[in-house]
């Protein structure tokens, strides 16, 4: 399974819709989800397009003034949609894999970026969770960071992260590690607003998920690539390489035997004696 969740910062720029059609067909996504549309209405012809043509059914909402918009397409040739919920600061779908049966819910959020409403956003993610019986994932702009690291400067208010970890405690949420850039947002401070979240269920039956960072060439905001890799057919051994250098090393034929005596015969072996050597 595959999706990408991405505060676009608005649609109308043809690039972000190649962008994300190219993304379908190259990552054979499952889901799309969008925040900050800033879009009341999106016609069919808008929709296919950031779909690559593919058979996705939508959901929506729309902006608050000039900020936010929600938009959320699930791919029908491998999930079936079992029900839509949306508030204010979310978009639901509770879903059934097609392939193994696995029922689950995706809830997309935005996150409120003004003080004054990050208290309605929280109460609304936990009644958003709180009532789901199924394995959750949660995802998109949360606009709000979890720590001082979070932020490539000193200027951190603790009341709002202390209020979020608390909650994602409570929810029994765990936050999937990022791999490929450590902030998300540049402006013109550097901080971590958007993550995805997951039960431990939901962990249970993808145990191998991951989010990756890809490209911030056409948003302010880091695109997040969440798979699951569950199926494990593009999982590469690593290629074992000889560096002539390591004959040079001092006790270069004993590491050699000691590795290859405590190791089963095969790329393991090789592997374990490339990194030992390496380092």
């Amino acid at each position: 399974m595959k999706g990408i969740f991405w505060n676009s910062r608005g649609l109308s720029d043809l690039a972000k819709t190649k962008f994300l059609a190219d993304t379908v067909r190259e990552q054979s996504l499952d889901f799309i989800a969008l925040m900050e549309t800033g879009k009341k209405d999106f016609s069919q012809a808008m929709l296919n397009g950031l779909c690559g043509g593919r058979d996705f059914v939508w959901h929506w909402t729309e902006p608050h003034g000039r900020s936010g918009g929600i938009l959320v397409g699930v791919n029908l040739d491998h999930i079936e949609v079992g029900g839509i919920e949306e508030g204010d600061f979310f978009v639901k779908f509770r879903l059934r894999d097609k392939k193994d049966g696995f029922k689950w819910v995706l809830i997309a959020v935005y996150g409120a970026a003004q003080p004054s409403f990050k208290e309605k956003f929280l109460t609304e993610l936990v009644q958003a969770c709180n009532k789901e019986k199924l394995p959750i994932m949660v995802g998109g702009d949360f606009n709000i960071i979890r720590n001082p690291s979070e932020k490539n400067n000193d200027k951190f208010n603790n009341r709002w992260p202390f209020l979020f970890n608390a909650i994602i405690d409570s929810l029994d949420l765990r936050e999937l590690e990022m791999s490929g850039r450590k902030y998300t947002w540049e402006n013109p401070t550097f901080e971590k607003l958007d993550r995805v979240l997951i039960s431990t269920d939901w962990e249970q039956q993808f145990p191998k998920a991951t989010v990756v960072a890809l490209s911030r060439e056409i948003s302010d905001h880091t695109p997040l690539l969440l798979s699951t890799e569950d199926d494990g057919a593009n999982m590469k051994q690593p290629l074992f390489k000889f560096e002539l250098g390591w004959l040079l090393k001092e006790r270069f034929f004993d590491m050699v035997s000691e590795v290859w005596n405590k190791e089963q015969r095969g790329n393991n072996a090789l592997q374990r004696w490339q990194n030992k050597i390496s380092g």
